[in-house]
């Protein structure tokens, strides 16, 4: 438009020169010869004004086919991204569950060589006992006569005698090393039952609060989360000095996301966070609630 306002100005001050040629008193063949050069200038930018909107056109053609090669190229890429976000996720969702997995593993192995290390140190003590009653009873062979007993049947204290006893409960470290073995090699349901064997009998003992965590490790291994949460929770409520309470209150707001009650399972997560700073249930807590978009305070 610029241009062509330009133009418009030039031919109408080269009509003017052309009709002040023609009033004034100038000769015939000046006048042909200005027409001439005046008529060459306005066929030049006539020119140029054509030539120039034909790059204009060009170039908007180009700047056009440009701008469709880059939509096309972000709309791949957008959609390369929405997949390699979707691996990811995947990827992350079976990690989740392998790590979960491994944990469990990780934790049976090293109570069950802490377990290993309390059985030798038990027999140690059994065998200087042993050495103790077997000097005893040499020192009393010389002055006691062994008494006679019915075959089938215990001697009482007053002579008599009483039906064969029940059979004793199996070994406490027997039931809770073979529990951890059970776990630890994917034998869920034997494990459940020795760890059940184990607080039947030894429900008292310091281990007991460690078979009740493991009844929960079994029951989320098995994906039967709602039987975890009950279990965790008895640890949490029945053991609160037990060591496991930290890692029982983590996987009981694990379960509880499974579940899809994300408010229990942010909760559980929160005061796992908040009572055991410094710890790895602690760092696993916080992982979790920052992938959840959840915001806790740093303990100090």
């Amino acid at each position: 438009m610029r241009i062509r306002n330009i133009v418009m100005f030039a031919a109408a001050g080269l009509a003017g020169m052309i009709v002040g040629s023609l009033m004034g008193p100038r000769p015939v063949g000046g006048v042909s010869r200005e027409l001439i050069d005046l008529q060459r200038d306005v066929t030049t930018l006539l020119q140029g004004q054509k030539d120039m909107s034909t790059q204009i056109t060009t170039d908007n053609t180009v700047i056009k086919t440009l701008l469709g090669q880059s939509n096309d190229n972000v709309n791949k890429l957008s959609g390369t991204m929405g997949v390699l976000q979707k691996s990811v996720q995947d990827v992350q969702a079976n990690s989740g569950a392998r790590l979960d997995t491994m944990s469990t593993q990780v934790q049976g192995l090293s109570d069950n060589l802490e377990e290993i290390k309390s059985r030798l140190g038990k027999l140690n003590q059994q065998l200087v006992d042993l050495q103790n009653s077997v000097q005893s009873l040499d020192a009393k062979i010389s002055t006691t006569a062994p008494a006679t007993t019915t075959p089938g049947a215990t001697t009482t204290p007053t002579g008599g005698s009483s039906p064969t006893a029940a059979a004793p409960a199996p070994p406490a470290d027997m039931l809770y090393s073979n529990g951890l073995r059970d776990i630890t090699s994917g034998k869920y349901d034997l494990a459940r039952q020795e760890f059940l064997d184990y607080l039947k009998y030894y429900g008292t003992t310091d281990l007991a609060g460690n078979a009740q965590f493991y009844l929960g490790e079994v029951a989320y291994a098995q994906r039967q989360y709602d039987q975890a949460v009950a279990e965790y929770d008895k640890v949490v409520v029945n053991y609160p000095k037990n060591g496991k309470v930290a890692p029982a209150l983590l996987k009981k707001g694990m379960a509880h996301l499974e579940l899809g009650q994300k408010t229990s399972g942010i909760r559980d997560l929160r005061e796992v966070a908040k009572r055991y700073p410094g710890t790895d249930e602690e760092r696993r807590a916080r992982a979790k609630l920052k992938e959840l978009g959840v915001t806790v305070a740093v303990a100090r």
